[in-house]
């Protein structure tokens, strides 16, 4: 879950003890091999006898193009396994996770929504409010920088799994807490046992677990995907789109609009923060409140489009409901600020764009052919618990 913990001074030294140097290196699926992995038999999951494969994942090579294989942030210490990932892939349903059973990493990221919350702001276990919008998870794992969260401030996502279990807000965990608590319970015994060798929990272990999970939610079976495969040139018309998709895509590779040279690759994401204008006067600061640095103030990641037409409302505060409003915003609503992205500046103004109804609606259209249905219905990143 990405989102603004007020703590942070508190939940940095906590996560201090957990850095990538701590971290143990996790049994590959071939280490294991040779052990005989113990069927999780339990009245609350439905998992099945074999793992679901998350380790050997086919990712075509018409995706992996145009740079998408030099962004993957997956360390070598922690390579996505089968085992691994369903242990993950419990730790992510379950509202244990949470100080009282109420909340888990999916109440803030839903699969139906692209694992984004629909709710502007989310829910914590007392009922309290976050400061941002949680964003969506799909290709988590092709971001170079391997920074998370709207302000980057965690450095990788083994970091960032921890620190909504702790924050006071999300879920009120302390790491102790949750190593207790979950060892506790019968079927992680023979889920930490499959994915690391023993059933010893720890909290290292749970990042380690929750980051294969996260990283092998990999998108890539929409409409846009199909077209891509035929033609394999993303600047060509593909045959499966409408005119208006075409000229969608005609205008977001375009100098006209830029959007390209900010959400690259076919993955669509950033490469580094940004501040897009949508303050003069910067509240929240966004990047720079972690870096101390003013010339970072009002940044923000910038996200993946991937499944973007599921994953309103938009912006790290969801002031935008549609991606009309983010269209618009980006045609004609613009605010200068000293920290602006040079993309949306001309000479010392804001540039606008100046687009005709027409062309704001292609733009709409072809980012909806972003949607992967295939992604937000399998079985294997849904729910495991039994209602």
């Amino acid at each position: 879950m990405k989102k603004y913990f007020v703590p942070l001074c508190v939940l940095f030294s906590l996560l201090n003890s957990c850095s990538n140097d701590d971290y143990v290196e996790i049994l590959t699926d071939e280490d294991l091999a040779q052990e005989d992995n113990t069927i999780v038999e339990s009245a609350f999951l439905n998992l099945p006898a074999t793992p679901f494969n998350y380790a050997d994942i086919v990712i075509p090579d018409f995706f992996l193009d145009n740079d998408v294989q030099d962004e993957d942030n997956t360390p070598n210490n922690n390579t996505v396994t089968d085992n691994g990932a369903t242990l993950g892939r419990v730790l992510f349903y379950d509202t244990k996770l949470s100080l009282n059973n109420t909340i888990s990493c999916a109440s803030c990221h839903i699969q139906e929504n692209g694992f984004s919350d629909p709710d502007q702001f989310s829910t914590g276990f007392d009922g309290a409010l976050t400061e941002r919008n949680s964003m969506g998870l799909a290709n988590a794992r092709f971001y170079e920088n391997g920074r998370f969260f709207w302000d980057e401030r965690a450095v990788t996502l083994e970091d960032q799994t921890l620190m909504p279990i702790q924050d006071l807000v999300e879920m009120g965990m302390t790491l102790p807490e949750l190593e207790s608590k979950l060892a506790q319970e019968d079927y992680y015994s023979t889920l930490f046992s499959n994915a690391f060798g023993d059933n010893e929990v720890t909290s290292q272990r749970i990042a380690l677990a929750l980051s294969q999970f996260i990283r092998s939610m990999v998108s890539f079976e929409s409409k846009f995907d199909e077209g891509l495969a035929e033609t394999q040139d993303i600047e060509d018309n593909f045959t499966n789109f409408t005119a208006s998709e075409n000229r969608g895509k005609q205008l977001f590779l375009s100098n006209q609009t830029r959007c390209f040279d900010c959400h690259d690759t076919n993955v669509f994401v950033g490469d580094n923060a940004r501040n897009n204008g949508l303050d003069a006067v910067i509240t929240d600061l966004g990047v720079g409140g972690i870096t101390g640095n003013n010339n970072e103030l009002g940044e923000f990641k910038v996200p993946s489009l991937r499944n973007i037409a599921l994953t309103a409302p938009y912006m790290h505060d969801g002031r935008f409901e549609t991606l009309e409003e983010v269209i618009e915003h980006y045609n004609s609503g613009v605010q200068n600020n000293p920290n602006l992205d040079n993309r949306l500046t001309q000479g010392n103004n804001v540039r606008r764009l100046n687009l005709s109804e027409a062309n704001k609606q292609a733009l709409i259209d072809f980012l909806n052919t972003l949607t992967d249905e295939s992604f937000i219905s399998d079985e294997k990143y849904a729910n495991p618990f039994i209602p």
